[in-house]
């Protein structure tokens, strides 16, 4: 698993019926495979998110989506950034991950994260929780998804989920490669260095330097190499020369790139490359077709594709 250049869709809302809306989905993932990105993501919420809309604009639901786009693809890795726990059980979750696998034919990626969404929890009956619940959960369910996409047949009786002698068959990959989302230096690095393969930070770009630097110290607590566990940032890209700095939103502040492509992609080599992060995966809040030829043209040399 490498990821140096991925592209993440987050909105669906593109001014068209709805019979227009996955044949868009459709040209991203397209034009992201042609332009040198290594893999696409979608989200995994089922209401659009605040900062990005109202919560009933057009979102689709994650895995559904990805089946769909893995019989549209011929090269990019698919997965979510990332999977909410907390939205299902973790067999079935397994189960789903190894069905894309086969569907996709070995390019599934499992993201996973402990789910932070409060509104669909309490909307749609899933158990929110303190966020110590959820990452308590979060530990068990990988306890069974684990070994299940892995050909083993796990029995597992915890506080909150119970599998017996649990299966996912067919497989196609004996690894599906493991990303795990998060911020928190203590506990999700922690997982991170223990079961995964890839770290993407939640984190702002001031912030990065120091998390490569807590990241590197958890890998050392549990004997790991740091430089097998590969890390990228999530980065909301605007190749608009008309946009400034100035014009972003407060609380985007250190987490978005701006101007010409070139402008986006010097931004990032020196915001998060030379932080320490491996790679970047962008998304772009409004698509239109050509955007990811031009950004992907600036950003290979930056992140060695």
């Amino acid at each position: 698993m490498t990821i140096r250049l991925g592209y993440q869709i987050p909105n669906f809302s593109y001014g068209t019926g709805v019979s227009e809306l996955f044949p868009t989905v459709i040209a991203q993932a397209r034009e992201a495979q042609a332009s040198g990105f290594d893999s696409v993501f979608v989200m995994d919420h089922f209401y659009q998110l605040p900062m990005l809309g109202e919560p009933d604009q057009p979102m689709l639901e994650a895995y559904t989506a990805l089946g769909a786009l893995a019989t549209a693809t011929e090269n990019v890795q698919l997965g979510t950034l990332v999977t909410g726990n907390t939205y299902r059980n973790p067999a079935l979750l397994a189960k789903a991950i190894t069905t894309l696998d086969v569907v996709s034919q070995g390019r599934a990626i499992l993201g996973i994260g402990t789910g932070w969404f409060e509104l669909e929890h309490d909307q749609l009956g899933f158990e929110f929780g303190t966020f110590t619940e959820r990452f308590n959960k979060l530990e068990e369910a990988l306890q069974i998804i684990l070994p299940m996409i892995k050909g083993e047949r796990p029995t597992f009786s915890g506080k909150y989920y119970t599998v017996e002698n649990a299966m996912a068959e067919p497989r196609f990959s004996d690894h599906i490669p493991l990303m795990i989302g998060g911020s928190g230096e203590k506990k999700t690095f922690a997982l991170a260095a223990r079961y995964f393969d890839h770290l993407n930070v939640i984190a702002a770009f001031p912030d990065l330097s120091r998390k490569v630097d807590a990241l590197a110290r958890r890998c050392e607590e549990v004997g790991r190499d740091p430089s097998t566990l590969e890390t990228s940032v999530l980065v909301t890209a605007i190749p608009d020369e008309n946009v400034t700095e100035d014009q972003l939103p407060p609380e985007m502040a250190g987490r978005m790139a701006v101007g010409s492509p070139e402008s986006v992609a010097e931004q990032i080599k020196t915001n998060v490359i030379e932080a320490g992060i491996d790679g970047v995966i962008i998304n772009v809040p409004f698509y239109t077709p050509g955007v990811l030829a031009k950004l992907g043209e600036a950003l290979r040399p930056v992140v060695g594709r």
